[in-house]
């Protein structure tokens, strides 16, 4: 059963509030209803177009087995995108996006290799028994350190299925590391970005953390759906 998105809690939500119109995209024309005061009204049916392309998609790529991996770093949305995604048991990106993430598959995994070993070892008690308390304390930061640049995508398994993006400026470089290794990517694109690059556009407030959290709600409940096809497969 398809995710049913209700345009009145869209509205709610503050999903149309967009941004001052002197700082908006041209090519986001299409997705604008109107303008209030001096800022941009997003066209909710236009919004909820788009979640009805990307949303299916997701449950697809889902059901698939693939993963999707979340990517949220700007402050206000960072701990929302990052329980998003451990809900739905995928991959996040909440701290800051290190170039290579996605292309640079050597060292990413070399660095995740070494943080699982240190915390092996740690919660084995090896370190304890070869160590004395300072370096030990010494490892645990080291340990914290990796955890904060790659905790979010150390059981991600190679190239992922789709890509998430909650503000497609501040995460530019998610989404172009995506399109290099041609992942399609779930973006919010609000009235100031470049829609062009996205393969499924969800117009919409990227700001208002009302707003993100319904959006990143939907896409929970779609992966949700992929994952009982999954579920129902492997008994």
């Amino acid at each position: 059963m398809a995710v049913t998105v209700d345009i009145k809690a869209l509205l709610e939500a503050g999903v149309h509030f967009g941004h001052k119109t002197s700082r908006w995209h041209p090519k986001m024309a299409k997705y604008i209803h109107s303008k209030r005061q001096d800022s941009h009204i997003i066209d909710l049916t236009k919004t909820v177009e788009g979640l009805d392309k990307a949303l299916p998609f997701l449950t697809k790529v889902a059901a698939s087995g693939k993963q999707i991996l979340f990517v949220g770093t700007k402050k206000q949305a960072k701990d929302i995108v990052r329980l998003a995604a451990e809900q739905s048991n995928q991959p996040f990106v909440t701290e800051r996006w290190i170039g290579g993430m996605l292309t640079n598959v050597s060292t990413v995994t070399q660095q995740i290799k070494k943080l699982k070993d240190l915390e092996k070892r740690m919660d084995a008690g090896d370190l304890e028994k070869r160590y004395n308390k300072l370096e030990v304390q010494r490892f645990q930061e080291e340990i914290d350190e990796l955890n904060i640049k790659y905790g979010g995508i150390k059981d991600l398994n190679g190239k992922p299925g789709a890509v998430i993006v909650v503000d497609v400026i501040t995460d530019a470089n998610a989404v172009k590391e995506a399109q290099t290794l041609g992942v399609p990517v779930v973006g919010i694109v609000d009235t100031n970005a470049d829609p062009t690059p996205i393969d499924y556009v969800i117009p919409a407030n990227d700001d208002a953390i009302k707003g993100i959290q319904l959006l990143l709600d939907y896409f929970v409940a779609a992966v949700a759906e992929g994952a009982v096809a999954v579920n129902k497969e492997e008994k």
